[in-house]
């Protein structure tokens, strides 16, 4: 039976970013851009940042938990890392244990000198690559996936240290975009179905790699292009090379980037996150009407559907739940009542305009539950009339296995539950999710279900390549992610 838990958080309940990367070549003090970069991508992962540079001669580098601020706006910390090139990555574990040996970027003295790496996204054959490299002999220093790219590129024969960059990742299975740091130069890449975003920008002089168009307005840097789907790009003091190694696919960009992922200023595969949003939006009112006095966002991520909500259904939007932008993570008390009373620290709910209302709640996804229980109990506390749900996202039904930290799907609660079910589980008058061709209309595409152009199988189960580590560690839930398609 699905419980809700006193001594979880309202972020408690959302689906996790894996990381977020910077890279930048060609810039007096690279890693005060990459710093400012971070800062931008930091929704993308607040557990962990790093940041290595390169000045000629050495690499430098500083990693630490936490958040960037605090750690990287120290001018005892910025002083060392010099030189004109720099990557930086900020984390949310998906793989590894919580530890300073995961923060990335990586480092290691390979034969032909140093090599750094910031990865955002995740192996679904690490597993099985790390088992057949410990036989080789190789020692692994972390737990992080990210190491097991390290040791192949470490083990490859390949003449130069971009070919064995390319060995290493025809290896691979799952979603990556890289920014790696070597003497030979700043290399970039996306995988061949381009999963994770990568974007390149440039800022006079310097190419700047990100993982979203945001971290390139930070520094007032210019937007040149996405990354293509399975490209590598090489850029030192000879220009600026691109290479297509892999064997072409048919590209499936997370669609949750959209959804949720992606700051709403950025732009992902040529598209407006904000402006999609509120497509969402307009389009979840067209499918699940709702005649009610209010339409009010779960803060801060239901707020761009809400108001695509309200525009096509001519429903007031307010602000009937507030939320504190001021309390950290860490504010955790001792006695079980005050951590269930914590919650009101972050949201809290406008009873002023809630009282005597009938409303429809706009939230980005119900992935335990939890939130939207609490969610809905708020706003009957405060005197709402009536309490609708509508989600700017199909139902997620299955994990994510490339780069998405997601609950196992026994966990997810529409993996359990009917539409019906969670709709009395939350305790709410009415429920409805977008459908997934209504998520795809609002991208500005036809869905073909027999070609997907999005990697959406956290709502499908439609995984877009072999999840090898899965099928391996546990083959009974391999069988039944493919029973339940």
């Amino acid at each position: 039976m699905l419980t809700t838990n006193p001594f979880e958080t309202l972020d408690g309940d959302k689906l996790r970013e894996e990381c977020g990367i910077f890279g930048i070549w060609g810039a007096d003090n690279a890693a005060g851009f990459v710093a400012l970069g971070l800062h931008a991508l930091q929704h993308r992962g607040q557990e962990a940042a790093g940041i290595t540079s390169y000045d000629g001669a050495h690499f430098h580098s500083h990693r630490a938990m936490g958040h960037v601020a605090g750690n990287f706006d120290r001018d005892d910390v910025m002083r060392k890392l010099p030189g004109r090139a720099a990557i930086g990555h900020v984390r949310y574990s998906t793989t590894g244990e919580t530890a300073l040996r995961n923060v990335q970027p990586l480092y290691a003295e390979l034969n032909d000198g140093g090599f750094a790496v910031g990865h955002n996204g995740n192996l679904s054959n690490a597993m099985k690559l790390r088992r057949t490299l410990n036989r080789r002999g190789s020692i692994f220093q972390s737990t992080s996936d990210t190491e097991v790219i390290i040791h192949l590129v470490a083990t490859s024969q390949a003449a130069s240290p971009t070919d064995r960059l390319i060995d290493a990742l025809k290896q691979v299975e799952g979603a990556y975009s890289l920014v790696v740091l070597t003497e030979q130069g700043l290399i970039a890449c996306r995988d061949p179905l381009g999963i994770r975003p990568l974007v390149m920008g440039k800022l006079g002089e310097a190419t700047i790699f990100a993982s979203e168009t945001v971290a390139l307005d930070v520094i007032g840097a210019s937007f040149i292009r996405d990354l293509d789907p399975g490209e590598l790009v090489i850029v030192n003091g000879s220009g600026l090379r691109s290479f297509r190694p892999f064997e072409k696919a048919s590209a499936r960009p997370c669609i949750f980037e959209h959804v949720y992922f992606s700051r709403p200023d950025s732009i992902v595969d040529g598209t407006s996150v904000y402006e999609v949003r509120k497509n969402i939006g307009a389009e979840l009112s067209r499918e699940a009407p709702v005649q009610v006095d209010l339409v009010v966002p779960v803060p801060d991520s239901g707020v761009p559907a809400a108001i695509g909500y309200s525009q096509e259904s001519g429903i007031p939007f307010e602000l009937g739940i507030i939320r504190s932008h001021y309390v950290g993570r860490t504010f955790i008390q001792p006695s079980q009542e005050v951590r269930h009373l914590g919650v009101k620290l972050k949201h809290n709910a406008n009873s002023a305009l809630i009282r005597g209302k009938s409303i429809v709640l706009i939230d980005d996804s119900i992935v335990r539950g939890t939130t939207s229980v609490k969610i809905v109990q708020m706003m009957r506390d405060a005197g709402a009339r009536e309490v609708h749900m509508r989600i700017a996202s199909p139902p997620t039904k299955y994990s994510c296995f490339y780069g998405v930290d997601t609950p196992e799907r026994a966990k997810l609660l529409a993996a359990q539950m009917s539409i019906e079910a969670m709709r009395d589980y939350i305790n709410a008058d009415s429920l409805a999710f977008i459908s997934i061709d209504g998520l795809y209309r609002a991208l500005g595409q036809d869905r073909d279900p027999n070609a997907p152009q999005r990697c959406d199988a956290c709502f499908t189960g439609d995984y877009p390549t072999r999840l090898t580590d899965l099928a391996e560690s546990d083959p009974d839930a391999s069988l039944a992610l493919v029973a339940a398609r």
